[in-house]
């Protein structure tokens, strides 16, 4: 009987542990609708850029400040560099990149891309088309929306902003 005492218990936290995680899950707004759009799609390609960490470098302020950054500032590019071996980059604006490029052209570029560090374009290159077109889809239904990203400072010259810096591996 106490071992039936303690399951109860335990299932009891339990189910309140999973009702609070998927009540937290459930309150992020539905971006509003708009014409022209799958928004079923629109909303993948959010949780796909959110999953695949893309905003980490894509959205400026987004790892300091824990993700909290309004969606509508999302994937607009980043003056933080990545310096290392390979000299600095930047993360570029995908919000300016996507207005460029018809959907078909997003999914070829993306499955053929291959870039500098810390981009993990090999990620890119695995994911399915229809992923690649949610966050087309997402991205377009953003618009376009800031400058492009600082270019590339080759290995050797300083940058002019802030900048993680990754040792040489041994």
């Amino acid at each position: 009987m106490r071992y039936s005492l303690i399951i109860n218990i335990f299932v009891v936290v339990l189910s309140s542990f999973f009702f609070s995680i998927t009540t937290q899950a459930d309150q992020t707004p539905q971006l509003p609708p708009k014409t022209g759009f799958d928004m079923e799609a629109v909303e993948h390609g959010r949780y796909l850029i959110k999953i695949a960490g893309c905003n980490d470098c894509h959205t400026a302020g987004y790892l300091p400040k824990n993700g909290n950054v309004p969606v509508e500032q999302w994937l607009a590019g980043d003056t933080f560099g990545w310096r290392g071996p390979w000299g600095t980059t930047y993360g570029s604006n995908i919000r300016l990149l996507v207005d460029d490029l018809t959907e078909e052209e997003w999914v070829d570029m993306s499955k053929n891309l291959e870039s500098r560090p810390v981009m993990p374009w090999f990620n890119l290159n695995a994911m399915k088309a229809i992923d690649l077109r949610s966050i087309y889809q997402f991205v377009k239904y953003l618009g376009p929306n800031g400058n492009p990203a600082p270019d590339y400072v080759p290995p050797g010259e300083e940058p002019k902003g802030p900048y993680a810096l990754f040792p040489a591996p041994p």
